[in-house]
């Protein structure tokens, strides 16, 4: 492969004290600034000054006055001062179990003397594609933790976003009402408390409700409360949401939800500022600012007559749209490094970073479940991993075309289509049956027989 000839030559140390070898191997890498020492401060020198990706090693090298073994000496060295240093280690004939006891301390690779400089050269370039990928990683790890990060929470370097956070962190510091529309798996809550954390009221609480995951009938009591004997089962006086947030800030997620006779008591509390708890008769002023969001078409909603038009001009006072993953380039890259971090961190720390197959297919993916998909598959990927860098396998992102050509059988054919389509439709909703089931247009017994039947699990 030829080199970029604006790019420095990547740098290889080659620690062999044999005169003859030194000479033969210098000429056989032209695509690397080659520097050759014959011992161990040389090649200690040699690290600190050249900073080499890669480093072939002799084991063999002679013993120090004291009886130290000098090879040994200096791969613990190398792994002291530069630990992602891809450090190759040589040993004689039959001598495998100090190559093994090598791998042990640190060394990325062995070969076995008489040396064959093909094969070498291909251990060689394959260390120095390894040593990229994890410079990349760092480097991306670098990103994340720097200055990519916006609102406290939020990870981007993409424009269309970095103009959202710039919106909310302008209507934030106001009391108006914001309405956050974007599809599902966008990070709509983040966003929510993202306005909250940018505001006055950030002292006060944050309090989140989803008003799809609650049933009508105990959503009014959620809302708003209830006093001691309003119903049935009301043992207590109990806050609502609404009185909860007071002094801060209420995020009605999925507002598109909300039934139309709560709707009417919503929009009263918006109008007026007070409240009355289910079988209260008082009303109870309340300070707490709205932040709404929905993945629907309110617009369309209230065409039908499902959401009432001056509740919608209400909530919808700042109206921010939020960008799917597609449409944030290079974010899908930086979110899956924050991810892999974190992850790592708590269920296999052996896992470093990505495959160069792995970022590209992450970065090629169109992410229909958006930031969630996202951070599913990552999960996944860090738990099932075996080696030190994540593969397109491990996030089952492979295409599958080339498979798929080759069926022409059409009970095959649906059989895989149906297990692409419930595993993306498992991904988006984390698992959950019932949203699965809702987002396939089937119904939960039906999931559940394709589930036994494909031997998939949520």
């Amino acid at each position: 492969m030829a080199q970029d000839k604006t790019e420095p030559l990547p740098k290889l140390l080659i620690v062999e004290d044999d005169e003859g070898l030194q000479a033969q191997l210098k000429w056989a890498y032209e695509d690397f600034d080659v520097t050759i020492v014959g011992d161990r401060e040389s090649a200690l020198a040699a690290l600190r000054a050249e900073e080499p990706a890669v480093v072939t090693l002799d084991l063999g090298l002679p013993p120090d006055p004291d009886g130290t073994t000098e090879g040994f000496a200096v791969l613990d060295a190398i792994m002291a001062l530069k630990p992602e240093t891809k450090v190759i280690v040589a040993s004689g004939h039959g001598a495998r179990e100090s190559a093994l006891r090598a791998i042990e301390h640190g060394a990325y690779d062995f070969y076995q003397k008489p040396v064959d400089i093909e094969a070498l050269g291909l251990i060689v370039r394959r260390a120095l594609s390894l040593y990229k990928i994890e410079e990349e990683n760092r480097r991306l790890a670098e990103q994340v933790g720097d200055d990519k990060t916006v609102l406290g929470g939020l990870i981007t370097n993409a424009p269309e976003m970095m103009k959202v956070a710039r919106t909310i962190e302008r209507v934030a510091r106001t009391n108006a009402s914001v309405m956050l529309l974007g599809a599902s798996g966008t990070g709509k809550e983040l966003l929510a408390k993202g306005v909250h954390d940018a505001s006055d009221r950030n002292s006060g609480e944050f309090v989140a409700i989803n008003c799809a995951a609650i049933p009508e009938n105990l959503l009014e009591s959620e809302l708003f409360g209830h006093e001691k004997g309003a119903f049935t089962g009301a043992v207590k006086t109990t806050e609502g949401k609404i009185e909860m947030a007071h002094g801060g800030t209420l995020f009605l997620d999925e507002v598109g939800d909300i039934p139309l006779p709560l709707q009417v008591k919503l929009l009263r509390f918006l109008q007026e500022r007070t409240i009355e708890r289910i079988g209260g008769r008082k009303a109870i002023a309340v300070d707490t600012r709205i932040v709404c969001a929905t993945h629907q078409d309110l617009e369309s909603m209230i065409a039908n007559g499902d959401f009432r038009e001056d509740l919608f001009y209400r909530l919808a006072e700042i109206v921010i749209k939020i960008p799917t993953l597609a449409e944030r380039p290079g974010d899908a890259t930086l979110l899956a490094k924050a991810f892999l971090n974190r992850f790592a961190a708590e269920m296999n720390p052996q896992v470093k970073g990505f495959s160069s197959d792995a970022l590209a297919a992450i970065d090629g993916w169109n992410w229909p479940g958006n930031v969630r998909e996202l951070e599913n598959r990552v999960k996944r990927a860090v738990i099932m991993a075996d080696g030190k860098l994540i593969s397109v396998e491990d996030l089952d992102l492979d295409s599958g075309d080339e498979e798929d050509s080759e069926v022409l059988n059409l009970k095959s054919a649906r059989e895989k289509s149906d297990r692409k389509i419930i595993r993306h439709a498992l991904a988006r909703t984390e698992g959950n049956i019932s949203s699965t089931a809702k987002l396939l247009g089937i119904s939960r017994p039906t999931l559940y027989d394709l589930l036994k039947q494909y031997e998939l699990q949520a």
